[in-house]
């Protein structure tokens, strides 16, 4: 690996627990203190929030641990999607390359090592658009250590400003640009429906980031790559993220691998494709079979009241 590691771009706001646990876990990464961290504090949406901001922003005043901390604190509220789309671009045409993280992922100590190291190899391919350092709760005993695809995961990641440079959140263009063959593959051959978060943005019923840089990604025939096993744990799933209820299906146990061998890659790996089919597959079946209990115990509980 060469001298010139990666920035890291960590993005806060009013999560005080998941924030420490964030930045504990950070400080103790193999490369944490050969790295310079920026970290981008959001200002309060309203007075509610002004208690947990400030909280946030009086601990992360007191980080080291890294090469360099820089804090940018913001005067307004921006919204985590606009937060991430400036704050990203800023960094990233600064330095040609960065590691994105949010306040709720717990990262393994080889977390930095892996996403520098693959920053590095992948770095001239035309092929692969970004790095992933998370994934699926899925068996990965018989696979390589690494694998592309082409979906895009966001928790921890990692990206070059050249690829970065294509990014583009146009909502009515996009729609314009897919047809039904690209949706459902956009979808996972239909797997699961990607394309709402779409359609959500444009009847602004949501407003986010990273599905329009899968669909950037997807549009350009980029592939991403993802460790066979996570060195992300998300855990902000537990209701206090935006757009993340509770849910603990995506969890699994973190890699304490130190030496990643990693190979050039310019297709899907299919037999991992086929495993994380089947997990979203079994997902929404659990789901299902959990509302349906739930409905089913109300109109129990009914009976019994009457």
């Amino acid at each position: 690996m060469d001298n010139i590691l990666s920035p890291i771009v960590l993005f806060v706001y009013n999560r005080f627990e998941h924030t420490v646990k964030t930045l504990q876990s950070l400080q103790k990464n193999e490369l944490a203190n050969q790295s310079e961290l920026f970290i981008y504090s959001d200002a309060p949406k309203d007075e509610t929030a002004f208690g947990e901001v400030y909280r946030v922003r009086e601990y992360i005043k007191t980080i080291d641990g890294f090469k360099k901390v820089t804090i940018i604190q913001r005067d307004k509220n921006w919204g985590l999607a606009n937060s991430i789309i400036d704050g990203v671009t800023k960094i990233i045409n600064q330095y040609g390359k960065i590691i994105v993280l949010e306040d709720d992922l717990v990262t393994s100590p080889y977390f930095l090592k892996f996403m520098n190291e693959a920053l590095e190899y992948y770095e001239n391919s035309q092929d692969i658009w970004h790095i992933s350092g998370w994934n699926y709760p899925i068996q990965t005993t018989n696979t390589e250590n690494v694998f592309c695809w082409r979906l895009m995961n966001c928790w921890g990641w990692a990206t070059w400003a050249k690829k970065w440079n294509h990014y583009e959140k146009n909502v009515s263009k996009l729609i314009s640009e897919f047809n039904n063959e690209d949706i459902h593959k956009f979808n996972l051959d239909g797997v699961e429906n990607f394309w709402n978060q779409v359609l959500q943005n444009k009847n602004n019923k949501i407003n986010t980031w990273a599905i329009f840089w899968y669909a950037t990604i997807f549009k350009k025939g980029g592939l991403c790559i993802n460790p066979s096993q996570t060195f992300v744990e998300n855990i902000g799933h537990d209701g206090s993220g935006v757009h993340c209820a509770k849910n603990d299906s995506f969890s699994s146990q973190l890699s304490v691998k130190g030496n990643i061998k990693y190979q050039p890659q310019s297709k899907e790996n299919l037999i991992v494709v086929d495993k994380i089919k089947h997990f979203y597959k079994i997902n929404k079946r659990s789901l299902l079979t959990r509302i349906l209990n739930k409905v089913s115990r109300k109109i129990i509980g009914k009976n019994l009241i009457k």
